[in-house]
């Protein structure tokens, strides 16, 4: 008995319900890979994003809501702002250099942009910005706009091209080198310029903090909130906080993909059993002809696993094409505007989704194959 030849043909007997239940376990696990691939690229995204932002220390303004943590790894506008009094009591504390930001929201050709009020030079100083095209400011009052690169080839904006602020037209002066971070989707201009602009004078959004010894973190971040009500983490604080929230979403995403792998696994459940049903005169000859239970319950077994496999395989291809797909519908989302969405694909992840999809399916196929293996020849054949 040819075992393998025998379980295609069963497969393939009821073409319509191969298609249905196989499409149970695809659809399932496409959305199992597509969470993941898409969940490991925010991971990865906001790591290198919160890394790039250069400080030992973030200063945000008292009770800073922990999801708004995301919001400035990301460069996101933060609607909570301190006064600009605020900065300059902390950058009078010896042993630290502090820069000021003020993150606003503006329009580039209908898309949302953010807009970034600096002090020129200490910025540029402490981003360590080199130039692309044209020129930085070349004071802290300079009415024009210094554009980061990745903006830049969005819109195809050039230099001494001119972009309407609040009502104001501003020439690009300057466009930056490629940072790999928040900076690239980003305009600048003049702090005091944007503060006027929109109408917040003497407010800043948040300030970011170097400190000349690590070893004394903790002894400047007292010393911060003792001249300042302000809320005061260190960069991995700050990432260790926008991971939480974003694995927390991942994994209710994930366990509602779990959701469709139950429902089909299920479904292969159901079909083994109705294949079980129609099929007792098969069962019943081969036991007669000496098969013992034991090939009986390889052959179900085998049955359902193939449906796995093949259900894995094309998932993982289905949610890999998912993911692309999904990722431009993500880049748009106001809160990750500044973050590159894109696909995390790897071997283990394609091997963890197969084995998976393998796993569930042999599992749903066991009762199946141990009902099917407990049947008798006399029993099976006389059947109606």
């Amino acid at each position: 008995m040819n075992t393998l030849k025998l379980v295609s043909k069963n497969l393939f007997r009821r073409k319509g319900r191969f298609v249905f239940t196989l499409l149970g376990i695809t659809i399932g696990m496409a959305s199992f890979v597509a969470l993941l691939s898409l969940g490991g690229n925010m991971r990865n995204e906001i790591t290198q994003q919160a890394q790039s932002l250069g400080s030992n220390l973030i200063v945000t303004p008292e009770n800073f809501c922990i999801f708004n943590q995301i919001s400035l790894i990301t460069g996101e506008p933060i609607t909570e702002l301190m006064s600009f009094e605020t900065f300059e009591d902390i950058a009078a504390i010896d042993g630290i250099t502090a820069i000021p930001h003020l993150t606003q929201r503006t329009a580039i050709q209908n898309e949302a942009v953010v807009i970034v009020g600096i002090l020129p030079a200490e910025t540029r100083a402490f981003r360590n910005w080199e130039m692309d095209e044209g020129r930085y400011f070349n004071s802290q009052d300079e009415g024009g706009i210094v554009l980061g690169r990745g903006r830049a080839n969005r819109f195809d904006l050039n230099v001494g091209d001119t972009l309407t602020v609040r009502g104001e037209s501003f020439p690009i002066i300057g466009i930056l080198d490629m940072t790999d971070s928040n900076d690239d989707a980003s305009m600048f201009m003049p702090l005091s310029i944007t503060q006027r602009l929109y109408e917040k004078e003497g407010q800043i959004s948040y300030i970011s903090v170097i400190v000349d010894d690590l070893t004394r973190i903790e002894y400047y971040m007292a010393a911060i909130i003792d001249v300042a009500s302000v809320t005061v983490r260190t960069d991995q604080q700050l990432l260790n906080s926008a991971l939480s929230i974003l694995d927390s979403v991942n994994i209710t995403l994930q366990l509602i993909s779990g959701v469709a792998l139950l429902a089909a696994a299920f479904g292969i459940i159901n079909t083994m059993m109705t294949a079980i049903t129609e099929r007792r005169r098969e069962i019943g000859i081969l036991r007669a002809i000496g098969a013992p239970s034991g090939a009986i319950f390889k052959i179900f077994i085998l049955e359902s696993g193939l449906y796995g496999l093949l259900g894995g395989i094309i998932g993982v291809f289905a949610g890999i094409g998912a993911s692309f797909l999904a990722a431009p519908i993500i880049q748009g989302n106001d809160m990750l505007m500044g973050m590159e969405a894109g696909v995390s694909i790897n071997v283990p992840l394609v091997v963890i989704a197969i084995t998976f999809s393998l796993v569930i399916s042999i599992v749903s196929g066991v009762y199946p194959a141990w009902k099917a293996s407990k049947l008798t020849p006399v029993e099976a054949i006389s059947y109606e």
